[in-house]
């Protein structure tokens, strides 16, 4: 063969090897939602939608209504692109949604305050009461319901920053909150927590992501196989507040120390904390003895093969397994929020810690720096 054929050749076959990559890389855009449904003006300031993207097969879409996860895509098992998180089409569709918290950044606090009442200092602040007599998630308007200031610094990364002034939501002190979130090279959705303030406060940000490793829409979570490294729990009351104890996972429904489906022992009757959460909707006491990031939980879609490993520098993780779903908010694929149909690994401090002095305090001051990561990192297995 003549040299000229032979390059010819070679040029066809490099062409051809680089298709799938580029048809790999459209096959992700098309799942991501259109930028201009969620372009507007919310409180006098600016939304919009942003995309993020590394070299290894992983895209994601982040407005800054509420600083939420709308898409998160990573590949499966056979290299096909699946959303992993649940979200909603357009800006108005998160606004009318009967759920809240779909993929928002959670603040001043997450989880619940028993009777939306603490005491700093001696001073007892009385904060709004939204999930019963307690406040869930930062109160009325939390962090997941204002517009925060964006800057996309990369590809592959997207900063955040929200001003709470002194009284939000009744909370004390002005708070500067910033959020980093990056697409890391190993197919992390890295997320960077910074904060300060002028005041004493309480504060306890997390993020509140809807995860279904099948694809959104997919179905039950519940033959998800799922690890958290926790020996305890925090057991709660039926208003799901903490007692200030810690409960043994061992011979438990809880414990998840070892990899098991989780619906494998879901039975409300079968233990009163299952009763009391209407399922799982529990924050674990993570085995960690410094404030490393820490690989804390793993778990694997049994249909698509995706793993997402949990890595965290906090001392906690609330495992929701999607209880109070009732099929009243259409996704992006068209699909209902159904019952236990997603699951949420939130990793933070305690519930109820402001009223909790067995618990990690949440309370930080002027001249002190608030900074935590947690980091939600994705890969497969090759078999199931």
């Amino acid at each position: 063969m003549r040299r000229k054929e032979l390059y010819v050749l070679l040029g066809l076959v490099l062409a051809m090897g680089c298709q799938p990559k580029e048809k790999k890389s459209a096959e992700y855009s098309e799942l991501l939602p259109k930028r201009e449904h969620f372009r507007d003006t919310i409180d006098g300031k600016p939304t919009d939608l942003f995309y993020l993207m590394n070299h290894h097969g992983m895209q994601a879409a982040i407005t800054n209504y509420g600083g939420r996860v709308v898409s998160l895509i990573v590949p499966d098992k056979r290299g096909l692109p699946v959303d992993v998180v649940l979200g909603i089409e357009s800006l108005s569709g998160y606004q009318n949604s009967t759920e809240a918290y779909f993929g928002a950044l959670i603040g001043r606090v997450g989880n619940r305050i028993a009777n939306g009442r603490f005491s700093v200092d001696g001073k007892e602040y009385q904060i709004p009461q939204n999930n019963g007599p307690n406040t869930l998630h930062g109160g009325l308007k939390g962090f997941h319901g204002v517009v925060w200031d964006a800057e996309q610094t990369s590809d592959s990364s997207l900063v955040l920053n929200y001003f709470s002034p002194d009284g939000e939501e009744g909370f004390p002190g002005n708070l500067e909150v910033r959020v980093v979130y990056s697409l890391t090279a190993d197919n992390g959705l890295k997320i960077e927590y910074h904060a300060q303030t002028d005041q004493l406060t309480p504060v306890n940000l997390t993020n509140h992501a809807f995860f279904n490793l099948n694809g959104e829409g997919s179905g039950t979570i519940n033959n998800h196989v799922l690890m958290v490294d926790a020996d305890f729990i925090t057991p709660v009351d039926q208003e799901l507040i903490p007692f200030g104890e810690l409960l043994s996972v061992e011979g438990t429904p809880f414990d998840f120390r070892t990899p098991v489906e989780i619906g494998a022992r879901l039975d409300t009757t079968a233990h009163i904390q299952l009763s009391h959460g209407k399922g799982y909707d529990h924050n674990f006491v993570l085995n960690k003895s410094n404030s490393e990031l820490t690989l804390v939980a793993k778990i694997t879609g049994d249909k698509s093969g995706i793993v997402m490993s949990v890595y965290t520098q906090e001392p906690g993780l609330q495992f929701y397994g999607g209880n109070f779903m009732q099929s009243q908010n259409t996704l992006k694929s068209g699909a209902k929020d159904d019952f236990r149909t997603s699951f949420c690994l939130e990793t933070q401090h305690f519930p109820d810690a402001p009223n909790q002095p067995s618990f990690p305090s949440i309370l930080f001051g002027s001249g002190e720096v608030y900074q935590t990561v947690s980091e939600y990192r994705f890969g497969v297995i090759s078999e199931l």
